[in-house]
């Protein structure tokens, strides 16, 4: 059975390709005249992409952004489409890896994002705390995916504590706030979006990442849900090491609410000797779509 549209891949793409060639075109401006749009108006490109791509999000919890002190967002990665999700609905920069500049699409949407790349190759990681750290200091929100990869949207993958460095960070004597985030994708087209089919929006293993994009793009309306949990801060835990283990024990429940419907319990914090459930990850349904 297939569930992506060639018709719909093919008009998604020549819309993208249009809407990145002007919004380029635009955000230049933006730039070259030192515009405070510069700013605001990536917000209005994950906006576009995300209607293109057909993603409704329902939020619950409330963002901590629009403060005098800046907040790192955490969350989960099941694939590239979160960019868009998480690009529609925060005022925000991201920081990923440095391969994503060479992506098709999503590599233009986070340059102009003013997205923060880095190399994650353990003898860069002072440059890479500081060069967040910068960020957070000049008040601007971040975006992280600490898991450094990502999974199949069944699970939560183990966090790098490194990148909870950062957040020490102070501006005007006051630390900067952590704030959790699950990012579930429950639905297609209204039905329930099963384990078995999540590979239709997860990107992860080997998987072609074009062919991947031209099926997701052929789908229909998706439903993700996204739940802010309550913001920490560095300052409220032994290490960093502590809060990132927070951090993923919230976001684990998140994830496994959303997906279940059921309450999970916050297991926090972690057990001695408690190895957290694996799940094995499913093997990518087959999406190719009709001949048109």
């Amino acid at each position: 059975m297939t569930y992506s549209s060639s018709i719909q891949s093919t008009w998604r793409l020549v819309a993208f390709i249009v809407w990145a060639l002007s919004s380029t075109a635009v955000q230049g401006l933006f730039v070259l005249v030192n515009s405070r749009f510069r700013h605001t108006f990536p917000l209005v490109v994950h906006r576009g992409c995300g209607w293109l791509l057909n993603a409704k999000a329902k939020t619950s919890g409330e963002p901590r952004q629009n403060e005098t002190v800046p907040t790192m967002f955490v969350a989960n990665h099941t694939g590239y489409a979160d960019i868009t999700v998480m690009g529609t609905l925060l005022k925000a920069n991201f920081v990923a890896k440095a391969e994503i500049k060479r992506w098709p699409i999503y590599g233009w949407c986070a340059r102009l994002s003013n997205c923060l790349f880095v190399d994650r190759r353990p003898r860069f990681a002072l440059q890479q705390t500081e060069e967040i750290r910068e960020r957070l200091r000049n008040g601007n929100n971040l975006i992280m995916f600490p898991e450094g990869t990502s999974s199949d949207g069944n699970r939560v993958l183990p966090f790098y504590s490194s990148l909870f460095a950062a957040a020490d960070t102070e501006l005007d004597g006051e630390q900067i706030y952590v704030q959790p985030v699950s990012i579930a994708y429950t639905e297609l087209d209204g039905l329930p979006l099963g384990r078995h089919l999540r590979p239709l929006v997860a990107w992860y293993g080997d998987m072609d990442i074009a062919t991947h994009l031209w099926e997701l793009i052929g789908l229909g309306k998706l439903g993700v849900e996204v739940v802010y949990h309550d913001p920490v801060r560095l300052k409220d835990f032994e290490s960093r090491k502590a809060l990132a283990d927070y951090c993923h024990a919230v976001i684990a429940a998140g994830l496994s609410k959303s997906l279940t419907g059921h309450e999970q319990p916050v297991i926090y914090p972690p057990e001695p000797g408690r190895k957290s459930k694996w799940i094995p990850p499913i093997t990518p349904t087959q999406t190719t779509a009709p001949e048109s």
